[in-house]
């Protein structure tokens, strides 16, 4: 189990995870559910968002480069459909991955995470992006 100053302080959220990567997919979504969060995943931005269509979760956590729909696209029709939905962008892998980062924060992501990134940094982002969501 992990420590609690890595929970969300209201409790257990509903988080949509958005990756093609299937590996890396899993380990954050291990990450999160033994966080105490109940996780949705999607394989593209077009399942993302079908997914928040159907059930807006509390926090989305998306990929950068993907097949079918880039998480780019994904955060812009997230932030015109759902303008107050916190979103954390991801990234790695290439070189240019820092700049994607870069565009994702001003297209309306609240934080990223560049990969690898280890589970303290992820709960860590997770944490801050709840609590900004959802101030006490």
């Amino acid at each position: 189990m992990f420590a609690p100053e890595f929970s969300c302080e209201f409790g257990m959220a509903r988080i949509l995870v958005i990756d093609d990567e299937r590996e890396l997919r899993g380990v954050v979504v291990r990450f999160l559910v033994a966080d105490g969060h109940e996780v949705v995943e999607a394989a593209n931005g077009r399942e993302g968002l079908q997914a928040v269509r159907s059930e807006v979760p509390n926090l989305v956590i998306t990929d950068i480069l993907m097949p079918e729909q880039e998480g780019v696209e994904t955060i812009i029709e997230l932030r015109r459909e759902f303008p107050d939905l916190p979103i954390i962008a991801m990234s790695g892998g290439s070189a240019g991955s820092g700049s994607f980062l870069k565009a994702a924060l001003r297209l309306g992501a609240w934080r990223t995470l560049q990969k690898p990134f280890g589970r303290v940094e992820l709960l860590t982002a997770v944490r801050e992006a709840l609590d900004e969501a959802n101030p006490a």
